[in-house]
């Protein structure tokens, strides 16, 4: 199985740019054409946040529109610059999203790897976390299928990155979802989005992946108390590889026109 990964779309309403600077829905538009071009095709598209950049309807029907093109499955869910109730809206009707309630979590049953997405938004707040509640769902559903491998994805990393202004709006609460990680040996992988960047880490018995943007990057830098800032560093994704025999590889895969491959 073949699971990709693009994250912190950042889309615009159509004819606007993001700090009237950066095409986030062009550079959409280019990641679906990367994505569709691969071969093999994935067979699934994980979309783990930062859909939007405020959340309007206006910006939700430009992203639909866009995805439209994509013609592989996909399922996507919100981070902190997504409004839950708009994003509801706008994509309630696809079948996985829940009807009612007030977080958007769900599962994916149905690949050879299970999926389960977490909702860590709080309304209003650059960082997030996972309340009681949410943490409850999660070890509930963990409990219904111990020997099914399982992807976990969220938007804000539960780890520090070594980004201090990054880090200070990651999962609050980290320790807690570590702890009902370390209980589950299945899960295979947790991925997730928000620092705009590629890394990986060992984490509480599992690994932890956070995927780069399909548009703008946050600017690498380990000194203490600096700005975060973005750069236009190469937009990418993540392909996460599945076989039962290897467990699962991690591809970063850049989205552009770099020439074709040369044999040695």
């Amino acid at each position: 199985m073949l699971l990709a990964q693009i994250s912190d779309l950042h889309v615009t309403a159509k004819g606007t740019r993001l700090f009237d600077r950066v095409d986030t829905p062009g550079f959409l538009v280019r990641a679906v054409a990367h994505l569709k071009s691969l071969t093999p095709r994935p067979d699934f598209v994980w979309i783990t946040g930062d859909l939007v950049d405020q959340g309007s309807p206006a910006e939700y029907a430009n992203l639909r529109e866009i995805l439209a093109r994509l013609r592989i499955r996909w399922a996507l869910m919100p981070g902190n610059h997504d409004d839950r109730a708009n994003l509801r809206q706008a994509f309630g009707g696809d079948g996985y999203l829940p009807r009612d309630g007030e977080f958007l979590h769900y599962t994916v049953e149905d690949l050879p790897l299970r999926l389960i997405a977490l909702d860590t938004l709080i309304p209003g707040e650059s960082g997030g976390m996972l309340c009681p509640a949410r943490l409850d769902w999660l070890a509930a559903r963990l409990a219904e299928r111990p020997d099914a491998p399982t992807v976990i994805a969220m938007h804000h990393p539960p780890f520090a990155t070594g980004i201090t202004e990054m880090d200070a709006i990651n999962c609050a609460n980290g320790s807690a979802l570590g702890a009902i990680v370390a209980e589950h040996p299945q899960v295979e992988r947790i991925v997730c989005g928000h620092v705009h960047r590629p890394m990986t880490v060992r984490w509480n018995g599992t690994v932890v992946t956070t995927a780069p943007a399909t548009a703008h990057q946050v600017a690498l830098d380990f000194r203490e108390g600096m700005p975060t800032a973005w750069i236009m560093e190469p937009p990418a994704c993540h392909l996460h590889y599945w076989r039962p025999d290897t467990g699962l590889v991690t591809h970063l895969s850049y989205i552009g026109d770099y020439g074709p491959p040369t044999p040695y």
